[in-house]
């Protein structure tokens, strides 16, 4: 083979070598550089979900003022919490809680209680704390609920069934809704905001605050968010209830229950009856508590 022969031959071959190296580089590019830049962060598993703080309050309990924290070894042993549910333990220490089984109208219903045990005062100034990791929902819309300030919601005694909602949808709104009555008194949401991302899949503090003010003649309405599950609480709402927050239904449907209040009734009283709600979700909670508090002095 001649010089020129010898001297394309050589190109040839790094030519070929060439496009070899690049035919290589584009493939890999195409299908797995993609997959290596967006790969997601790497989350530390978590093995635990008990905390290692004391869970911030944001008054202190009324002197002699009932106190209620969950038991995480044996929740319903002091007959004060009643899940109404099946609850089972987590590997991480919490509890899930899916609805009360079976099917029909009530079936994805969870109404978590926290009674007043006989001979004893009634919640009425309360801070409302609970962390919970929502594991599925229906909707991006359903919601965690804590209320407080009425007895049963039953048909059969609508006019038990007031309460004060503090409400936090699964997508990060957050609202107040207040119940005249079962179920024909309910009003609009007020003090609604967007407050954080979907809470979806992770641990959140939701926190709600009601007291009476004014002589009690008005209340007022408080709710906090532990968004990061650190204990760092911030004040997500609030609201007062004057008067003027009205029921949202007919005048024929809100009197048909005779439960002798106006349609914009401030619900001062006092209630046997603390509840952590939701509707068709599945979730894990931990560090539920209820306190009779102090409240700020305020007019």
């Amino acid at each position: 083979m001649n010089k020129k022969h010898s001297w394309l031959f050589t190109n040839i071959i790094i030519i070929i070598t060439f496009a070899i190296i690049a035919t290589i580089i584009i493939i890999f590019l195409y299908y797995y550089y993609p997959q290596i830049l967006f790969l997601p962060p790497h989350i530390p598993s978590t093995t635990t979900a008990i905390h290692n703080f004391k869970i911030r309050e944001i008054y202190p309990t009324k002197q002699n003022g009932r106190e209620w924290f969950i038991n995480l070894d044996d929740p319903t042993a002091d007959r004060i919490f009643d899940p109404q549910s099946k609850i089972t333990r987590e590997p991480d220490g919490s509890w899930q809680i899916k609805g009360r089984g079976g099917s029909g109208k009530y079936e994805d219903q969870v109404r978590m209680n926290v009674k007043t045990p006989t001979g004893q005062q009634p919640w009425k100034n309360v801070e409302i704390t609970g962390y919970a990791k929502i594991i599925s929902a229906e909707s991006s819309i359903d919601r965690l609920s804590w209320y407080a300030r009425g007895g049963r919601h039953s048909s059969s005694v609508p006019c038990e069934g007031t309460s004060l909602k503090g409400d936090m949808r699964v997508n990060g709104e957050v609202f107040w809704q207040k119940e005249i009555w079962h179920t024909g008194g309910y009003t609009d949401e007020r003090a609604k905001a967007k407050v954080t991302d979907s809470i979806l899949g992770r641990w959140i503090g939701w926190k709600v605050v009601i007291y009476n003010i004014n002589n009690d003649k008005t209340v007022k309405m408080e709710s906090y968010l532990d968004d990061k599950n650190n204990n760092n609480w911030k004040k997500v709402t609030e609201l007062i209830d004057k008067g003027g927050w009205y029921a949202d239904t007919s005048d024929k449907v809100f009197y048909s229950a005779n439960c002798a209040r106006p349609k914009d009734y401030i619900i001062t009283n006092s209630g046997p009856i603390v509840t952590f709600r939701s509707d068709n979700m599945i979730w894990d909670f931990i560090d539920l508590s209820v306190r009779e508090i102090q409240p700020p002095s305020l007019s």
